[in-house]
């Protein structure tokens, strides 16, 4: 009798949907959370209904054959980094049965505080301690949030016992873990972390009151959170669950094959990446002024990135204003439309003169410079002009962060192109070669949730 094959789950919770891939089969469903709410806390929060992502990742499995998820004997799990939601453990979920299988839906858990959230001010960060971490604390991270809740809204804190990124939540509610447990990666996300000893800054933040009881544990990235409780859906009871991972680092893992790589990624924010060698340690205190960024990767290993707050999201900006002043003069055109007349008038155009910073979204590392333009000339107003350099503008933005050159100083030989945003403009790749003289390659099956996957199958 043959042995039957056994199967990795990879699920990516995404800022805007749910992905879930079965290797090595590669089948893969994907579905729209549509979860954003208004932050009743602050006009600026971005918040998500957390029982709209579950919702979206129970219809993926629900649609995988049951035959499939019963050979699954690993999962790895990554999600969108920096955010945080808030949890009652024992009571943050209900099991129920359906046609499809046990399955469970979220009960005493808070909104999710994403990453894009703008509550926290510059003078709001100013007010907070220092962190003892090479990674500066920004809005949206997940400590600088607790941090605003505990002096905006403590009451609020006060309904729950624990707390982690979505994707920490559901591998917490998959293993029934008593105290959530975080990988190196999230927890530098949320600031207040030293990467260096793997451990969070617990005298300075219990020296201001903070309720450090709400940190979860510490667990090296790429290991072992627990084991899944019960059936879930047709995955088996006691299925391999790996701590979880951040989406950044899992989608660089499944595209990056050589450590002379550097991977392009616009989704809905962007990010330029390359490895930086082994045995490299971070600053040991942040600089605030610069662009780049180090993220912890695999085996103590660190990525050296240029992460933009100013991506997809722009572009997707950009069209809703003009959907909106469409609709204002009595006419109604589908966004996808617009989208697609867009693009193919700017690949009309070639190098504009008029310029756009497109940092409409500010950056982390200069929230208060916000977009502009310039440059304006009479003869370079149409949509095609317009959004040729919309597009310029969003890839000299990654460029001004990360250049060329230092790309080619420190051994990059290939930029490897990822993301929706970037995979669907025809426009932004034309940009991404001219502004950086290296071969590009561009990969369609780039995703976190294949990286989540990846881990599982090879590192455990």
């Amino acid at each position: 009798m043959e042995r039957e094959v056994v199967a990795v789950l990879g699920i990516d919770l995404g800022t805007s949907s749910v992905k879930v891939v079965l290797l090595p089969d590669g089948h893969s469903h994907v579905r729209d959370t549509r979860a954003e709410v208004p932050s009743a806390a602050a006009p600026q929060g971005r918040e998500q209904d957390v029982r709209k992502i579950i919702r979206a990742l129970n219809e993926c499995l629900a649609a995988f054959p049951k035959q499939q998820l019963r050979r699954v004997t690993r999962i790895g799990v990554s999600g969108q980094m920096h955010g945080v939601v808030f949890w009652k453990t024992g009571q943050a979920c209900k099991w129920t049965e359906s046609e499809s299988g046990r399955m469970f839906e979220p009960a005493e858990v808070s909104h999710l505080v994403t990453w894009e959230d703008g509550r926290c001010s510059k003078e709001f960060l100013t007010s907070i301690p220092q962190p003892q971490s090479h990674q500066s604390v920004a809005t949206g991270f997940g400590c600088a949030t607790i941090y605003w809740y505990l002096k905006n809204s403590p009451e609020f804190l006060e309904r729950y016992n624990a707390a982690g990124t979505i994707h920490d939540y559901v591998v917490a509610m998959l293993c029934d873990l008593k105290h959530p447990r975080m990988s190196v990666q999230n927890a530098t996300s949320w600031g207040y972390f030293n990467s260096r000893d793997k451990c969070w800054n617990a005298d300075i933040l219990r020296g201001s009151g903070f309720p450090v009881s709400l940190l979860p544990e510490i667990a090296e990235s790429g290991s072992t959170a627990g084991s899944t409780s019960c059936e879930w859906f047709s995955v088996p009871s006691g299925t391999e669950v790996g701590v979880a991972l951040g989406d950044f680092q899992c989608s660089v893992y499944s595209c990056m094959t050589d450590t002379t790589d550097a991977v392009l990624n616009i989704s809905t924010s962007a990010q330029l990446t390359f490895s930086m060698p082994s045995g490299f340690e971070p600053p040991e205190t942040p600089n605030h002024r610069s662009a780049l960024a180090y993220f912890p990767y695999f085996d103590g290993n660190y990525l050296a990135v240029a992460a933009s707050l100013n991506g997809g999201n722009v572009v997707a900006t950009f069209v809703r204003m003009l959907t909106q002043w469409i609709a204002e003069l009595g006419l109604d055109v589908p966004e996808s439309t617009i989208y697609t007349q867009m693009i193919k008038a700017a690949l009309l155009q070639s190098s504009p003169t008029l310029v756009i910073n497109p940092t409409i979204f500010g950056e982390r590392h200069a929230p208060d410079h916000l977009a502009s333009v310039s440059n304006i000339a009479a003869t370079e107003l149409s949509l095609g002009h317009v959004t040729r350099a919309l597009c310029c503008g969003i890839i000299q933005n990654l460029h001004s962060m990360l250049s060329a050159q230092q790309l080619i100083e420190s051994g990059v030989k290939r930029i490897v192109g990822s993301g929706s945003a970037l995979s669907r403009n025809e426009v932004l790749k034309q940009e991404v070669e001219k502004a950086f003289p290296l071969p590009v390659v561009y990969r369609k099956d780039v995703n976190s949730a294949v990286g989540a996957a990846m881990v599982m199958l090879h590192r455990m």
